[in-house]
C-alpha cells in the first residue's frame, strides 16, 4: 500500500536539506553560506486506524493522517466514507 492518507489524499512532499557554513552577521561574522545541498521527502504523518460504522455495523480500516482523523472526528465516518466513494466513482 502506498503512503497516501485516503481521506485527504496527502501524499509526499519534495524540497532540500541545505548545509549552511559561516558565522551569521549579527555575530560579527561575514554571512553564512550554502555549502551543499541534498534532495529530501516530507513524509505525511500517516496511521493505519481501524473506525465503527455504525450503517455498516462493521469496523472500517484505514490509512490516514492526522488531519485525516480530524476529519472524521469533527464530521463522522459514514459521511467521510460516502464522500470517498463518491470521489472514487468520479475518478474511476
Amino acid at each position: 500500500m502506498s503512503r497516501v492518507c485516503s481521506v485527504t489524499g496527502k501524499r509526499f512532499g519534495k524540497g532540500k536539506s541545505y548545509r549552511y557554513r559561516g558565522i551569521a552577521k549579527k555575530n560579527k561574522g561575514i554571512g553564512l553560506n550554502i555549502t551543499g545541498s541534498s534532495k529530501r521527502q516530507y513524509r505525511p504523518n500517516l496511521f493505519v486506524q481501524k473506525f465503527w460504522s455504525s450503517e455498516k455495523n462493521c469496523f472500517v480500516s484505514l490509512k490516514v493522517s492526522a488531519h485525516g482523523i480530524r476529519i472524521i472526528d469533527k464530521v463522522g465516518i459514514d459521511s467521510v466514507l460516502k464522500k470517498m466513494k463518491k470521489k472514487a466513482l468520479a475518478t474511476a
